[in-house]
C-alpha cells in the first residue's frame, strides 16, 4: 500500500509541460562523447581522480573512458587500439561492451581467451555489430586478465527516441550519465596476489575521496528545478557494490540492465559491479546543495570528510559542499519488487526443475581459488571460438577441460547457482544473453510470472542461491562469471557453449583487425 502511495504521487507530478518537452531523439553527441563509430585508444597516463596520483590504463586519456552514446538500430564500428607502455601493468588489451548480445558477432564481445586472442602492443581491433534493437545503460570494459582494475572502464548508453517510459522524464543526456566506480592506488598486477584487498575510495562520475587524503574535488550533478531527470546508473566497480542514494530525493526504478521495468519507487539501491539502473528523479526539492551518497560494502565505509559522495546541486544553489542529512532508508530496492515490462514471463514450464536443460553449479572458495563443480576456471592459449571453428564441438574437446557447458540450440535452461566460502554477495554475469531471475538469493520464493530481467544477478553469499532461466536463441560461446574481477581472476567463471555445431554459420562477417594494423585473429 506505500508502495502504491509512493508511485501514484510521483506519477501525479509530472506535468503537461514535462511530457511536451520530451525530446523525441536521442541526445546529441557533446565534447569528449563519442558515437557508434569510433576509436578507442588504450594507453597509460598518471591521473589523481582522488587527489592521489599513480599510472592507470585509460582509454583516450581519460577516466572513466569516454562515454559511447548511440540510436536503437544504430551499426557500431569501434576500433580498440593498443597503445600501452606502462610494464608495471599489462600490456595487452581487449574491450568487451557488457550488455550487448552480440548475436550473430560471437567474436566482437570483446572476451580475451574466449571469442578473441587480446590485443598487441601497437596493433588494433575493429569491432563491428548491431546492438539489433537493444536500448539502455551499457558499458564497456577491459576483458583481459584484471586489467579493467585499472582504469579501462566506460559507460555506453543507446537512446530509444520511442521508450515507452519516456514520458515521465525530460532531461536524458550525456550529464545524467552517472559512473560508479571503486578505485585502487596500487597496480592490479600486485592486488592480484592480495587476498581480501579493499578499494582505497569511491569514484562518482571520476571522482572522489579517500580516507586521510586531502580535500580534493567532488563531481557535480547540476540540475534545474522543476524538472525530471533519466540517470543512468552504471555499477562500474571490480569489487565493491555500493548502496546509492540521494539526500531529499526518492528514485523510480525504470531499467535494469538494458531491460525496462515496472516504474518503482525506491529511497536507496544497491548496485553491483557490472550492474546498470536508470532512475527517474524529480528536482522538486528546495533551491540547494544536496549529498548523492555511494556507501561499499566495506568494513568502516563512511561520509566522512565527503568520501562516497558526490553533489546534487540545483541551479542557483551556492557553490559549497551540502549540509544535508544521512537519514536511514526506510524504502530500499528489493529485486523480488521488481519486474519487467515487457514480455514479463520467464521462458518455459513455470515450475522449478522443468526446464528443457536443468544446470546446478555449486561453487566454493578454498583458500582464496574458487571452483565450479570441483574446477577452477583458467584461461586457455586457444580462444573458444577459435577451438570451435577449427572444429571441436563436444565439452571434450573445448579447452579448459572441465569448464564447458554445451547447450543445445533452442532450449529453455535453468541455472541454479549457490556459494560456499566467504566474497560474497558475488555478481554474475552472463554473456550474450539477458535472464529471468526466478529466485533471487536469500529468497525462497519462485516468480515465473514477471521476474526481473536482467544480464548481472546477485547470487548472495554463503549457504544461499539464485535461479535464472534463458532461452538459447544465440549461437556462440558465452562467458559465465563473477563481476569481482578478483575473484574471477582466481577461477570462478565457466563457458556456456551454444550450438557449437552451428557457430559458423550464424556469423555475419568475418572478424577483422585494422586495416592499418593487421594481426592474425588466429592467434
Amino acid at each position: 500500500m506505500f508502495t502504491s502511495i509512493l508511485f501514484a504521487s510521483f506519477i501525479s507530478s509530472i506535468n503537461a509541460a514535462a511530457i511536451v518537452s520530451r525530446s523525441q531523439s536521442y541526445p546529441l553527441p557533446q565534447n569528449g562523447v563519442l558515437g557508434p563509430q569510433s576509436k578507442l585508444t588504450v594507453a597509460n597516463k598518471a591521473i589523481a581522480p582522488d587527489g592521489y596520483e599513480h599510472s592507470a590504463t585509460l582509454v583516450n586519456g581519460v577516466f572513466p573512458g569516454p562515454l559511447i552514446m548511440a540510436q536503437k538500430g544504430d551499426n557500431f564500428s569501434i576500433e580498440v587500439a593498443n597503445e600501452l607502455t606502462d610494464m608495471s601493468m599489462d600490456m595487452v588489451t581487449s574491450v568487451h561492451f557488457h550488455g550487448i548480445y552480440q548475436n550473430r558477432t560471437s567474436y566482437a564481445d570483446g572476451t580475451a581467451s574466449i571469442t578473441q586472442c587480446p590485443v598487441m602492443p601497437n596493433n588494433s581491433y575493429v569491432h563491428t555489430f548491431s546492438a539489433q534493437g537493444q536500448a539502455g545503460t551499457f558499458w564497456y570494459h577491459s576483458h583481459y586478465s584484471i586489467q579493467y582494475c585499472d582504469g579501462l572502464r566506460g559507460a555506453m548508453v543507446i537512446y530509444d527516441p520511442e521508450d515507452p517510459l519516456g514520458y515521465m522524464y525530460n532531461v536524458d543526456d550525456a550529464n545524467t550519465v552517472i559512473t560508479l566506480p571503486d578505485w585502487y592506488h596500487a597496480e592490479a598486477m600486485v592486488l592480484r596476489y592480495v587476498i581480501g584487498n579493499v578499494a582505497d575510495s569511491t569514484l562518482i562520475n571520476g571522482l572522489g575521496r579517500y580516507v586521510g587524503g586531502p580535500a580534493s574535488d567532488l563531481a557535480v550533478i547540476s540540475v534545474e528545478q522543476g524538472k525530471r531527470y533519466r540517470f543512468c546508473l552504471v555499477g562500474m566497480t571490480c569489487d565493491s557494490n555500493f548502496q546509492f542514494s540521494i539526500d531529499g530525493h526518492s528514485m523510480m526504478v525504470i531499467e535494469a540492465d538494458g531491460q525496462l521495468t515496472e516504474p518503482l519507487v525506491v529511497d536507496q539501491l544497491q548496485i553491483l559491479a557490472g550492474q546498470r539502473y536508470s532512475v527517474v528523479v524529480a528536482a522538486d526539492q528546495p533551491v540547494n546543495n544536496y549529498w548523492v551518497r555511494s556507501l561499499p560494502d566495506t568494513a568502516n565505509a563512511s561520509f566522512v570528510g565527503g568520501t562516497n559522495s558526490a553533489i546534487l546541486r540545483y541551479i542557483g544553489a551556492p557553490q559549497v559542499e551540502p549540509t544535508t542529512v544521512n537519514t536511514t532508508s526506510t524504502n530500499p530496492l528489493e529485486e523480488t519488487n521488481l519486474h519487467a515490462l515487457i514480455n514479463p514471463a520467464a521462458p518455459g514450464i513455470p515450475e522449478y526443475g522443468a526446464a528443457d536443460i536443468n544446470l546446478n553449479l555449486q561453487v566454493a572458495n578454498i583458500n582464496g581459488i574458487f571452483f565450479v563443480n570441483n574446477v577452477s576456471f583458467t584461461a586457455p592459449t586457444v580462444p573458444v571460438l577459435m577451438q570451435i571453428l577449427s572444429g571441436a564441438q563436444e565439452a571434450t574437446d573445448l579447452m579448459p577441460n572441465g569448464s564447458i557447458i554445451i547447450l543445445e540450440a533452442n532450449k529453455v535452461v535453468e541455472l541454479t547457482l549457490s556459494t560456499t566460502g566467504p566474497g560474497g554477495p558475488h555478481p554474475i554475469h552472463l554473456h550474450g544473453h539477458f535472464f529471468s531471475v526466478v529466485q533471487s538469493a536469500g529468497n525462497s520464493t519462485f516468480n515465473y510470472a514477471n521476474p526481473v530481467h536482467q544480464d548481472v544477478v546477485s547470487a548472495g553469499s554463503e549457504g544461499q542461491q539464485m535461479v535464472i532461466r534463458w532461452v538459447t536463441d544465440n549461437s556462440g560461446p558465452w562467458f559465465l562469471h563473477c563481476h569481482i574481477d578478483w575473484h574471477l581472476d582466481v577461477g570462478f567463471a565457466m563457458v556456456m557453449a551454444e550450438s557449437p555445431s552451428v557457430t559458423r554459420t550464424m556469423m555475419n562477417q568475418a572478424p577483422h583487425r585494422s586495416s592499418v594494423k593487421k594481426v592474425n585473429f588466429y592467434c
